[in-house]
C-alpha cells in the first residue's frame, strides 16, 4: 500500500474511533504530509488534530504523522501556503498528555520547541501516547546506534 492510501486510511480508522477529535480539510493538510515524505520514508501511525494550546481556537487543525524516520506536522493555510514542522528522534525530548472532560492534548517537548496537539478526543489520548513514545524511542534508539558506529 503506498504512503498516501495508508494515510488515508489510517485518518478514516482514528476518525471513526475517535469523532469527537475536531479536524477538518484532512486531505488538504495530507498532501502538506506527502508532499514532504522521503522517497524510502514510510508512514506508521497518523491522526489528527489542533496544533494549538487554545481549546477554543479550532482553525488550526493538522495532520500528524509518523513515519519509520520522524514525526511529522502538515498544515495547509487556507488562502495561499502551508505549515510544515517536522521532529527527528534527536530532538524528541518528552511528551505530556492532559485530559479535560471531552477533550485532551498531547505536549511534545523538542529540543528546539513546544508543540501542543489539542482538541482530541480524550479516548484516543492513551494509543497517540503509546504510537509517539514507542516509535520516538525505537527510532531514537536506532538513531544512537548509527551516531556511535560513525563515531568509530
Amino acid at each position: 500500500m503506498n504512503n498516501k492510501d495508508r494515510l488515508r486510511q489510517l485518518l478514516s480508522e482514528f476518525k471513526q474511533k475517535y469523532p469527537m477529535t475536531i479536524g477538518w480539510r484532512l486531505e488538504k493538510n495530507s498532501r502538506v504530509i506527502l508532499d514532504h515524505l522521503h522517497d524510502d520514508e514510510e508512514i506508521v501511525y497518523a491522526f489528527y488534530g489542533q496544533k494549538n494550546a487554545n481549546p477554543l481556537n479550532i482553525l488550526g487543525t493538522c495532520v500528524v504523522a509518523i513515519t519509520n524516520e520522524r514525526l511529522i506536522i502538515g498544515r495547509d493555510r487556507v488562502v495561499i501556503g502551508y505549515f510544515f514542522d517536522s521532529i527527528t528522534p534527536d530532538l524528541f525530548n518528552d511528551l505530556k498528555v492532559k485530559s479535560g472532560i471531552i477533550w485532551g492534548k498531547i505536549e511534545i517537548d523538542t529540543v528546539k520547541e513546544f508543540v501542543v496537539l489539542s482538541n482530541l478526543d480524550k479516548r484516543s489520548l492513551i494509543e497517540i501516547e503509546k504510537n509517539i513514545s514507542e516509535h520516538m524511542n525505537d527510532m531514537k534508539k536506532e538513531f544512537e546506534l548509527v551516531s556511535n558506529r560513525k563515531m568509530l
